[in-house]
C-alpha cells in the first residue's frame, strides 16, 4: 500500500469519528430545546412563576437560535467551523451549569439564555465540517442520520431527563449535562478538523481522482441580494408560515406544556409523562426517513405530503382538546406520536421544499433565512400559551385546571387550521425544475 493509499484509508475511518463528536453535540442540541417540558412543573412551583413567565423562560432559547441562524454561516467561513463549535458548546456548558444552580428566575433565565446561543452554533458549522469529510452523494445518508440523533436527543430530553430528575433532581441534572458539554467541546477541540488537508490528508476529490473541469457560471449573489431574492419570491410566503405555525406548535406544546398537560390533567407521575413524551422522539426518528420516502418515492410530491401531515397535526390537536380527564390513557402514546410525526418529522420535507424553489447558488441563503421562522414560532407561542393558561385560576395545588389546558388545545388547533390552509398555496416542487 502506498503512502497515499494509507492516508487515503485513514481519512475514510477518522472521519466516523468525527461524525460521531459532532452528533453527539448535535445530540444536546435537541436534548435541550425539549427539556423545560419535563421540569417545567418543579420551576413553576420553585419560583413561583406564572405561565406568562414559563412562557418566556422557554421561548428564550428559540430567540437566540433565530437570531444566530445567518451569523453561524457566516462565523463558519471566517473563524471556521471547529473554533465555532468548540466556543459556542463552552457558552452551553455555562449556561446548563448557571441553570442548574439558579437561585431566582433572572439567573435561570441567564442560563437558558446562555444554553441558546450556545447551541444555536452546532448545525450550520457540523453541515459544513461534513461536507469536506464526505462524498456528495453520502452527503444526504449523514445528514439523516443527523437528523435521527436530534430524535435520539428529544428521547433523551423526556424520558431519561424525567428518570434523572426523579431520582437526583433537577438541579443536579442540569450540573451534570453541563459538566458533560465541557467533557464533549474537549473532544471537539482535540479530535475534529474543518478538513482532510489539516491532518496532512488528501481531499476526498483527490483520493478519487477527480479533476476540476470548468463550470457553467452561475449567477453570484451576496448574502444580502439572496436574502432579498428569498424574500420577494410569493412561494417563498406559504411555507414559511406554516414553518411558524407548525413549529410555534410543536416547540410550545411538545417542548414546553406538554408534560404539565400530562401531570395536570391526566395526574400522571413524572416517570409516566417522560415515557408519553418519548412518543415524540419517536415519532421524528421514525417519521423523517419515512417522509422524506413517502414523498420522493411514493406520491411523489411535496404537497401532498403537507397537506396530509398538517390534516393529521389538526385532528391531533382536536381529540387532545376534547380528552377528558384521565380516561383511555393507553391512547396518549399514540396521539403523541401523530403530533410529532406530522408537525416535527415533516420538517425534513419543509427544507426540501424551500431549497427546490431557489437556484443552487442561494441554496444555503434561503434554507438559513427559511430556519428563522420555526424558532420565531416557538419564541412566540410559548408566552402566547402562557397567557391562556394564565386567564384560569389555578387549583389549591397550584396547577393549571384541565379547563385552561382545553382552551390552550383548542387556539392550537385553530393555529393548525391555519397551517393547513397555508399547505394548500404552496407551490408543488418535486420533480420541477429550480428557477434562475
Amino acid at each position: 500500500m502506498t503512502s497515499r493509499d494509507s492516508n487515503a484509508a485513514k481519512l475514510l475511518r477518522y472521519r466516523w469519528l468525527i461524525f460521531t463528536v459532532l452528533t453527539t453535540a448535535y445530540f444536546l442540541v435537541y436534548f435541550h430545546r425539549l427539556s423545560l417540558s419535563v421540569v417545567a412543573d418543579d420551576l413553576v412551583k420553585e419560583f413561583q412563576l406564572s405561565g406568562s413567565m414559563m412562557g418566556l423562560l422557554g421561548s428564550v432559547y428559540f430567540y437566540c437560535y433565530a437570531a444566530m441562524q445567518l451569523p453561524a454561516g457566516l462565523m463558519s467561513d471566517s473563524l471556521g467551523p471547529r473554533k465555532t463549535v468548540t466556543f459556542f458548546l463552552l457558552i452551553a456548558a455555562v449556561g446548563s451549569l448557571v441553570f442548574g444552580l439558579a437561585q431566582n428566575f433572572t439567573m435561570a433565565f441567564i442560563g437558558r439564555l446562555l444554553v441558546g446561543f450556545g447551541v444555536s452554533m452546532v448545525f450550520i458549522p457540523t453541515m459544513k465540517i461534513l461536507s469536506q469529510w464526505f462524498r456528495s452523494h453520502e452527503f444526504a445518508i449523514m445528514a439523516g442520520i443527523l437528523n435521527a440523533v436530534g430524535g435520539i436527543g428529544v428521547m433523551a430530553a423526556t424520558w431519561l431527563l424525567a428518570l434523572m430528575t426523579a431520582r437526583f433532581g433537577w438541579r443536579p441534572s442540569f450540573e451534570v449535562i453541563g459538566g458533560a458539554t465541557f467533557v464533549l467541546l474537549i473532544l471537539v477541540w482535540m479530535i475534529v478538523r474543518d478538513r482532510p488537508q489539516e491532518m496532512g490528508w488528501p481531499s476526498l476529490a483527490e483520493i478519487d481522482g477527480e479533476v476540476q473541469t470548468s463550470a457553467p457560471e452561475v449567477e453570484k449573489f451576496s448574502l444580502g441580494q439572496g436574502i432579498v431574492r428569498v424574500l420577494s419570491e410569493k412561494r417563498f410566503w406559504p411555507v414559511a408560515i406554516w414553518f411558524f405555525l407548525d413549529c410555534g406548535i410543536f416547540f410550545g406544546f411538545g417542548a414546553l406544556w406538554g408534560g404539565p398537560y400530562l401531570m395536570h390533567v391526566h395526574a400522571l407521575s413524572r416517570a409516566q409523562a417522560g415515557s408519553i413524551l418519548s412518543m415524540i422522539a419517536w415519532g421524528m426518528i421514525i417519521g423523517s426517513p419515512l417522509l422524506g420516502y413517502f414523498s420522493e418515492k411514493v406520491v411523489k410530491s411535496r404537497k401532498k405530503v403537507f397537506v396530509f401531515c398538517t390534516g393529521i397535526l389538526t385532528l391531533v390537536l382536536f381529540v387532545l382538546s376534547r380528552f377528558p380527564a384521565g380516561a383511555h390513557l393507553p391512547l396518549l402514546y399514540p396521539l403523541f406520536f401523530l403530533f410529532s410525526f406530522s408537525s416535527s418529522a415533516i420538517v425534513v420535507i419543509g427544507f426540501t421544499t424551500v431549497k427546490e424553489l431557489f437556484p443552487v447558488a442561494i441554496a444555503g441563503t434561503s434554507v438559513g433565512t427559511i430556519n428563522l421562522f420555526p424558532f420565531l414560532g416557538g419564541a412566540v407561542f410559548m408566552p402566547l400559551m402562557g397567557k391562556i393558561l394564565d386567564h384560569f385560576p389555578k387549583t389549591g395545588a397550584g396547577v393549571y385546571t384541565p379547563e385552561a389546558y382545553a382552551s390552550l388545545l383548542s387556539v392550537l388547533t385553530g393555529a393548525a387550521v391555519l397551517a393547513l390552509i397555508c399547505t394548500f398555496f404552496m407551490h408543488e416542487t418535486c420533480g420541477k425544475t429550480t428557477p434562475g
